[in-house]
């Protein structure tokens, strides 16, 4: 994590974050290291559906058609986050952490990461097979923070 803050900082690379699932994990994990302020501009959690489209303008019928754990819903919400932050790295996250509100088509630990840099987006579609929530969501940050570290080198 550490050396992950360094490289951002040497690199003068800016990050900010939007989480839903994970409730501010992503960002606390990066504001824990010190020198952290130098790269780190903007953290939101948008849980509800109604964040997602007021705050972040993800349109509400990507919610209704798609559901606001899908590839669509994460894309917009990374797209739109860099609109707001204008950051060199933005990061999405939406899923089901649990231990309940899975469904067959969308089960627990199904996780959607967004990753923007500078037009490139990626959206990496995750299944974590754990049922405990903590570990889902852990398991989420630690992904989408290889993602960054990917995406910066």
């Amino acid at each position: 994590m550490k050396s992950l803050i360094k490289l951002l900082i040497r690199k003068k690379i800016k990050i900010s974050v939007v989480e839903s699932c994970t409730g501010g994990l992503l960002a606390s994990a990066i504001t824990s290291i010190s020198g952290a302020s130098k790269i780190f501009s903007l953290g939101l959690i948008t849980y509800s559906n109604q964040a997602k489209i007021k705050i972040l303008r993800v349109n509400k019928n990507i919610i209704k058609r798609f559901g606001a754990v899908s590839y669509e819903c994460c894309y917009a919400m990374v797209n739109n986050l860099s609109r707001i932050s204008k950051t060199n790295i933005n990061v999405s996250i939406t899923g089901i952490a649990g231990p309940r509100g899975g469904t067959k088509k969308k089960p627990v630990g199904l996780v959607y990461i967004g990753l923007k840099k500078g037009n490139k987006i990626q959206i990496i579609k995750c299944l974590f097979k754990s049922k405990k929530r903590s570990l889902i969501q852990k398991a989420t940050v630690k992904k989408a923070l290889n993602l960054v570290l990917r995406a910066a080198k």
